[in-house]
């Protein structure tokens, strides 16, 4: 009864062909497993010991596409003993052929992306100039490109396709192609308009149409920026031809200007003293340049203003400047009994 179960045929085969056929392709996966195991926990720890990492990277990269290859490799073994059509064993085959170059590429972009994280980006960092760190993140992945697209153009010529005459194709559809990436192109010359012109670099501080954040990364398509808040803002380089960037980094020399309100009861002695405590506390304080002006400037609604324009220095921390010289006014003009102004409206009754 089981052997004639055995030797009914389903699809072209017997079934016990079929079993035999499936028995290889689990052998093949179980094979790729076993080797997986060993080389996470026999070879990598033998790697270790060495010197070198070269030798981690390659047995690390490789292993997932050789688990991948061992199954193709299983599954096509198994096929054999399988009797198709001929159109059926063509279609296989191209599958097969397109399966492997991708594998292969899969191979080579990963064996690449583990080199340049632990070779070429400690190199550039060791380097001065910012160039390489703009550069890199296009060379990483114009090669993955590359390569894919080798691996397309290979595989679709191995399935019997004209490359030649798709080539001649697309160039003949390249105005609607061009009209259709418009918007690609023009953040493609965006990103080259910012490698030529430099309007800022990474790690810059920058405003674009009113986003302020530093440059995390500048890409061919787009650039990132890591808001004050701590969010990732993608803008594409076409918005940065198109729209003024101001560069807060490459400012010499953050400049405040700060207005103080005193009373309409202020004598003329309160008032120049006033003014000599704020020149003494910007002119104290080490994180200030020179260049400090303070002026009696204006009778206002509601007070007499004194205004004080200063300069923090390029290297200090704002905000922290800021607020050593906006608490040292308060404790002076406490002491001196200097009284700030507030909105007062007075109203008069016949």
């Amino acid at each position: 009864m089981f052997e004639d179960i055995l030797t009914k045929t389903f699809y072209g085969n017997q079934i016990e062909v079929w079993l035999f056929a499936f028995i290889l392709i689990f052998c093949a996966i179980l094979t790729g497993k076993i080797l997986y195991w060993i080389s996470s926990n026999v070879l990598k720890k033998l790697t270790k010991k060495t010197k070198t990492k070269i030798d981690d990277i390659i047995i690390d990269m490789i292993e997932e596409p050789i688990l991948l290859a061992l199954t193709l490799a299983g599954i096509w073994f198994a096929l054999r003993f399988l009797s198709f059509s001929t159109a059926v064993d063509s279609v296989i085959g191209s599958i097969f052929q397109a399966l492997i170059i991708a594998n292969i590429a899969w191979l080579l972009t990963r064996l690449f992306d583990a080199f340049f994280k632990e070779y070429i980006i400690p190199l550039s960092e060791k380097t001065e100039t910012d160039l390489d760190d703009q550069l890199l993140p296009v060379l990483r992945k114009g090669v993955k490109i590359i390569v894919w697209t080798i691996a397309i153009i290979i595989a679709l010529n191995n399935a019997g396709y004209n490359v030649g005459a798709l080539l001649a194709g697309l160039g003949i559809g390249g105005l609607a192609f061009a009209m259709a990436a418009k918007d690609t192109l023009s953040n493609i010359f965006g990103g080259f308009t910012i490698f030529a012109d430099k309007p800022f670099k990474i790690g810059d501080r920058i405003i674009i149409s009113g986003i302020d954040g530093t440059v995390k990364e500048i890409g061919l398509r787009s650039t990132r920026l890591v808001t004050l808040e701590g969010r990732v803002v993608t803008i594409p380089n076409s918005k940065f031809s198109e729209n003024p960037v101001e560069n807060i980094s490459l400012e010499p020399s953050r400049k405040v200007k700060i207005i103080l309100g005193l009373t309409y009861d202020t004598t003329e002695k309160q008032m120049e003293k006033a003014m000599k405590i704020l020149k003494e506390i910007a002119s104290k304080n080490k994180n200030l340049e020179k260049k400090i002006t303070v002026a009696f400037s204006e009778f206002a609604d509601s007070s007499m203003n004194i205004s004080l324009t200063y300069f923090i220095k390029k290297s200090s921390n704002i905000l922290e400047t800021q607020t050593e010289v906006n608490m040292g006014i308060l404790k002076q003009f406490n002491k001196n009994k200097l009284d700030l102004a507030f909105p007062s409206q007075t109203v008069y009754h016949k």
